[in-house]
């Protein structure tokens, strides 16, 4: 108790600097991770949507987690302040938007935490971003480089990404988000029972957490016209822009079909073709 008396006080002190918020945050993040917990069970009990159950459990956890992480982002920009003041007046501001995401009933479902999960990795791993060409097109690493138009130096990493996401990436990702075998090869026979609906569910999914990610971390990438796009493939840049935009905007990768290398290794155009594993 004396020790968490401690903590609280240590955070309730102003830090001035963004080295002094960083070392605090650091050292409490445990009774950090829990108070945001706390906020966000409190809310969904006040507006109706808590039930007391393992699947918002771990919903909460892995939110929480993701807050926190923002939160330690974004904080270092805000000294002088109170850390765990801040830490609530920014966990009330992304409660208070319309419809947060994060809350959205279909996100609750297996399909939608398991695409959320994925997009949301995407954002801060590169690993889980080039690897997202795999699960919503089934591509290889020669078709990511293809449709990307990659130069040879940036192509190497292409394959290092594939390689480390099968490896170990995945498995984390998963146990992150806190899919289970069960529920993975669930999905696998829905898929295959139900290939249309499933594949239009989806999409649906997909392009509501797309557009979320996108607008959200990193800055927003907006999308471009077909010579805006032409003009980028041609003259050889914007090769971060590319790899990030496209595979977390399915309208644009298909606008920019045909843009890359005449040698494509895939002949149509890119399609959802959901892959649960790696």
């Amino acid at each position: 108790m004396a020790d968490q008396t401690e903590v609280i006080g240590r955070l309730e002190d102003v830090v001035s600097t963004a080295e002094d918020f960083d070392r605090v945050v650091a050292q409490a993040l445990p009774t950090l991770l829990e108070r945001t917990r706390y906020s966000m069970r409190r809310f969904l009990r006040d507006t109706g949507q808590w039930s007391e159950d393992t699947a918002h459990e771990k919903f909460i956890l892995r939110w929480s987690a993701e807050y926190l992480e923002r939160f330690m982002l974004s904080g270092r920009n805000e000294v002088p302040c109170r850390p765990l003041y801040l830490l609530d007046a920014f966990v009330a501001k992304l409660h208070s938007r319309p419809e947060p995401f994060c809350y959205h009933p279909e996100l609750l479902t297996p399909l939608g935490r398991f695409i959320d999960g994925l997009v949301a990795r995407a954002v801060v791993s590169r690993d889980a971003l080039i690897a997202l060409y795999h699960h919503c097109y089934g591509m290889s690493p020669r078709d990511v480089i293809a449709v990307t138009g990659l130069s040879e130096s940036e192509s190497q990493r292409i394959y290092k990404n594939f390689r480390r996401w099968r490896e170990s990436g995945w498995q984390r990702t998963m146990e992150m988000i806190g899919m289970t075998d069960a529920e993975l090869e669930e999905l696998a026979a829905e898929q295959k029972r139900h290939h249309q609906q499933f594949t239009h569910e989806a999409e649906r999914v997909i392009r509501f957490a797309q557009d979320h990610y996108r607008k959200s971390e990193p800055d927003y990438y907006p999308c471009l016209s077909r010579p805006e796009w032409e003009a980028m493939f041609s003259e050889a840049y914007g090769h971060d822009y590319r790899l990030w935009h496209l595979v977390l905007c399915m309208d644009c990768v298909q606008k920019t079909w045909g843009l890359g290398p005449k040698r494509m290794p895939i002949v149509e155009k890119p399609r959802l073709e959901i892959r649960v594993r790696p």
